[in-house]
């Protein structure tokens, strides 16, 4: 492993957000932690930036604890970007020193901190057309547009698409990501926004509170329900013969379907060496732009955290960059 006399002294010392039990945003503290030295096919990152996704407050309120476990304390956050420290054995493409962005698994989590451990395989390197908090958005989101559009749903030039929420954090990049296959886009958002969804390049752009599916019968080759609004029977009803209906917000019914009816898929993103090669190529030609709201320092990031969970953040993605 290599490791200097620096880097070992910054196992100590650490800091990060993390909590002791599943609960409410009061279980979230700002405390002292040792990170562990990377093991196989693992990399230690000095942590840049890190950004937020509604997933973490979903994990830190136990929603998902059938796949995270009960082991604490457990770190909050995936997204990050920063700097490789260390690397464990069996790194082959990641070297110290590598500038890179990437988001760690479900379990493992922890990238709001000074420091963070992640799998070479879900670490890439960063964009040089962007810094460390663009990247730093970029990773779920992107990941998650990339795996719904292209990989579940073989989006091609010429087709029709439906984006709820097209302007959040994913619908924002799946807009670009359709942009760039070719396809043309029809998406819902509040009124207000409404222009800056038009500029994005969506070609119909709808109140979402006034939004009415029975106005779209056999409209759309792939609705991509990004906002969670629409229930099965108005995505059959919009979706053409051979369309899919994507869902990143699943409930009960929606995952069965999911298994039992090939309209229908279960969105998880799915981080790999070819799809991010593919977005960040995307990013240098200016194809696809990171959305960063807000940055704040790790000593306000429970605040910030707080209030996006409570009021959202609209203009993009919440950035937590423990440089103070």
């Amino acid at each position: 492993m290599l490791y200097s006399a620096v880097t070992l002294m910054r196992q100590l010392g650490l800091k990060r957000v993390q909590y002791h039990r599943y609960g409410g945003p009061e279980v979230l503290k700002v405390e002292d932690f040792t990170l562990p030295e990377p093991g196989p096919g693992q990399v230690r990152i000095k942590v840049m930036a890190a950004s937020a996704n509604p997933m973490d407050w979903k994990i830190r309120k136990g929603e998902m604890k059938f796949l995270t476990g009960g082991k604490f304390p457990r770190g909050l956050g995936h997204d990050f970007a920063g700097i490789i420290e260390a690397v464990g054995a069996n790194v082959t493409r990641l070297k110290v020193g590598d500038e890179v962005f990437g988001a760690t698994g479900l379990k493992e989590s922890g990238t709001f901190a000074e420091a963070a451990i992640c799998d070479e395989k879900t670490t890439f390197i960063k964009p040089r057309a962007i810094n460390f908090e663009e990247a730093a958005s970029l990773p779920i989101v992107t990941a998650t547009a990339w795996t719904a559009l292209v990989e579940k749903a073989n989006l091609r030039a010429g087709q029709r698409l439906l984006i709820t929420g097209c302007l959040g954090g994913v619908g924002h990049v799946s807009v670009q990501v359709a942009m760039l296959r070719g396809a043309t886009v029809a998406g819902s958002c509040s009124a207000s926004r409404r222009d800056e969804a038009l500029a994005l390049g969506v070609s119909e752009a709808v109140d979402y509170r006034a939004f009415d599916a029975s106005n779209y019968h056999n409209s759309f080759d792939v609705v991509f329900d990004t906002h969670g609004s629409l229930t099965i029977a108005q995505c059959n009803d919009m979706l053409r013969k051979g369309g899919v209906a994507l869902h990143i917000v699943p409930t009960p019914l929606k995952m069965i379907y999911g298994v039992i009816n090939q309209r229908h898929k279960i969105i998880f993103a799915h981080l790999t060496p070819e799809s991010m090669a593919e977005v960040s190529a995307a990013v240098e030609l200016g194809k696809i732009t990171p959305q960063v709201g807000k940055v704040v320092p790790l000593s306000d990031a429970i605040s910030a955290i707080v209030d996006f969970e409570k009021n959202g953040l609209s203009g993009g993605k919440l950035v937590i960059s423990p440089m103070e």
